[in-house]
């Protein structure tokens, strides 16, 4: 083990040195194979905010909501009629909320630092989603048991995040270099969190993968 760590989803302690650039060290843990970097390398909540205000997410550009369609398609395929949903990290420019409002869902919206009502966990929902938000998460396992906490008994938790495959692309990878960025996805890491809830896992494409939440 290279430093006393321990993995911000698994809690396991079992972790070794992923890769190394010139801003960041990268660990992966041994579990659930998880690839993180150290809360000493985290930005201040100032630092965080100001990156995110610079987005330019606008609900009426096409091209935003054509990417947005790659999480949205597959979780629209799997709800009823006139669900309840979360949108989790919306941004400061929420456009998947409006999606499926305009085909007849409920939405509700919650982000960190543009929507941060508590009384959104007053309720369940049937559904909910996550675009690019896991990535940025500092305490990862307790936000995500949160939203599972949350999500109705054959709800379906829909998530966007670019995935890690192999250290040498992993080198290679832009997506790392997001100061934001500080945990990283495999698809041995949704296995591992379907396994942990016990939940049904459907990858689609390359950067989407949709848990559902079986009964019992």
């Amino acid at each position: 083990m290279e430093k006393s760590l321990s993995c911000s989803l698994c809690s396991a302690t079992q972790v070794e040195l992923f890769a190394q650039d010139s801003r960041r060290c990268y660990f992966e843990c041994q579990r659930c194979r998880l690839v993180f970097v150290d809360q000493q390398d985290f930005l201040s909540a100032a630092e965080e905010k100001k990156v995110y205000d610079q987005h330019q997410n606008d609900p009426q550009d096409s091209g935003y909501r054509q990417f947005l369609s790659r999480l949205f398609d597959p979780v629209l395929a799997q709800i009823a009629d006139n669900a309840q949903g979360l949108d989790f990290g919306s941004g400061p420019g929420p456009t998947l909320s409006l999606m499926f409002e305009e085909v007849g869902h409920t939405m509700t919206i919650f982000d960190h630092f543009y929507a941060n009502d508590p009384a959104v966990w007053q309720c369940s929902y049937d559904f909910i989603t996550s675009s690019e938000v896991v990535e940025h998460i500092h305490q990862l396992g307790a936000e995500l048991d949160r939203l599972w906490c949350h999500l109705n008994t054959g709800g379906v938790l829909g998530v966007m995040t670019k995935m890690v495959t192999d250290a040498e692309a992993f080198s290679r990878w832009h997506y790392k270099n997001d100061p934001t960025h500080v945990r990283f996805f495999s698809r041995q890491t949704f296995h591992w969190l379907a396994q942990h809830w016990q939940a049904e896992c459907e990858f689609v494409g390359s950067d989407v993968v949709i848990l559902r939440k079986s009964g019992g």
